[in-house]
């Protein structure tokens, strides 16, 4: 249960229905096709629909209870046992609901944020955290002003640790969701050029990245990316601890091995291996040792968890393909940074004949967009057999690759199947392929032609 009628009348004073006072409501639903167990449903106002005209069909679907915002004409066919709370935005009534939420479980929570690797970081601090806690963790891409508090909502009554993931696109944003979650402990881990169309520079993505300590609690802890100035040079109102590769940091990561399955590296004194590919991967990893060392969860059990990680779908999945290739679907999402990791990573992965690229835009650069897709051909070398590109940005990364006259093959594409029917050469045991790209971009398709 998550709250009696009773409590809600008492949030929400506005309100009709004839119900009981120990109506029990189960669940929060924002999509009235969802079947629920006495939910309560939120209807949301979007620009292309509004979810106050599907009140019909959440109640035929066992919704018992029902935020409106209040101008909204009411149905008058709606039966009398629905409880009706009267608001002035459903969506700020939801954020409402999930402090109120939050506070009578009062977890731990941990919030992370970033430009990439949150995902990633949400998922081995997951995997560590439930190793000696109950814990409840952002599921998908619920990291926003509805999402984040949904998950609240959708966490057990025993819950000890709360992970929630924060994602943003303009100032602001991540404020707010701080100020939802309350963390006791956040991550910040990096800050690269994704949503500079939106933030101006890289200096703005660090200043709305670091709004995550506006909520954060005073007695709690602040772990960044201690290789980012505009992060360790920032003053913050709580205690900072400096994560990375430089000798200076708080904590160092070092001895990083990179092998066909694993990455091994030493944080502190321990050693410890994730089976994920990569030196940013380690960081992200350390970014959670840490945290986890503080709440008193030893190096043998955090060990023992990154060997069990359950990660989110399309980050640095390994599938084979036709006729028997490995190919590499990274392009959940990407910004700058991200995509040279993921090609880096693929560059020191051993054991195949070619190395074959498949690039599509980042998006949200802006003005930018040209400078950081060239930034991209810095890093491709001649491990890699061939580079194809696609979309409206990714040409200026084929653009240098052949002003820098290297000798592998180029080519940029404006059609997804004809760039298909060219890898097609490729389709082989011993090759690779990676798909890396902007979400937007839709590159799970070329997934699906090449399976």
């Amino acid at each position: 249960m998550l709250f009696t009628a009773s409590q809600l009348m008492k949030l929400f004073p506005r309100h009709q229905g004839n119900v009981s006072a120990d109506l029990e409501i189960h669940e929060v639903v924002h999509d009235s096709r969802v079947n629920t167990n006495h939910g309560l449903y939120v209807p949301i106002a979007g620009e292309r629909f509004d979810g106050h005209q599907f009140i019909g069909g959440a109640v035929e679907n066992g919704a018992a209870a029902a935020f409106w915002q209040k101008e909204k004409p009411l149905p008058s066919n709606l039966p009398d046992s629905l409880l009706i709370l009267f608001v002035e935005d459903t969506v700020k009534a939801l954020q409402e609901l999930a402090v109120a939420y939050r506070k009578d479980v009062n977890p731990t929570v941990i919030g992370i944020t970033g430009s990439n690797g949150k995902t990633t970081t949400k998922d081995l601090t997951n995997a560590v955290m439930q190793t000696t806690f109950k814990t409840h963790a952002t599921k998908g891409n619920f990291n926003n002003h509805i999402g984040l508090p949904l998950t609240i909502l959708s966490m057990d009554r025993k819950t000890e640790v709360l992970i929630l993931e924060m994602g943003m696109n303009h100032f602001g944003e991540i404020e707010m969701l701080s100020k939802i979650g309350e963390p006791n402990q956040a991550i910040i881990t990096n800050i690269d050029g994704q949503h500079i169309e939106n933030l101006g520079s890289k200096e703005g993505i660090a200043k709305a990245k670091l709004e995550i300590v506006s909520g954060i609690k005073p007695e709690g802890t602040l772990v960044i990316d201690g290789d980012e100035p505009l992060l360790t040079d920032a003053a913050v109102p709580v205690a900072k601890t400096r994560v990375g590769f430089s000798e200076d940091n708080d904590v160092v990561v070092r001895n990083i091995t990179v092998e066909e399955e694993t990455t091994t590296f030493d944080a502190g004194e321990k050693t410890y291996q994730i089976p994920l590919l990569g030196k940013h991967h380690a960081k992200n990893a350390a970014y959670v040792i840490q945290l986890a060392s503080g709440m008193g969860i030893a190096p043998e059990t955090i060990q023992k968890a990154f060997g069990q990680l359950e990660m989110t779908k399309m980050r640095f999945e390994k599938h084979t393909g036709k006729n028997g290739i490995t190919i590499i679907n990274d392009a959940y999402n990407a910004s700058p940074a991200s995509m040279k990791a993921s090609i880096q990573v693929v560059e020191e992965m051993k054991g195949y004949q070619h190395k074959i690229l498949v690039l599509g835009d980042i998006l949200e650069l802006g003005d930018y967009a040209e400078e950081f897709h060239r930034g991209i051909a810095d890093v491709i070398h001649s491990d890699i057999t061939a580079v194809y590109t696609y979309g409206n940005h990714s040409h200026y990364i084929h653009d240098e690759l052949k002003k820098k006259g290297t000798e592998l093959i180029a080519v940029h594409l404006q059609d997804k199947q004809e760039l298909v029917n060219q890898i097609e050469q490729y389709l082989k045991p011993e090759n690779l392929i990676l798909l890396k790209a902007s979400r937007g971009m839709k590159f799970e398709t070329f997934l699906e032609q090449l399976r």
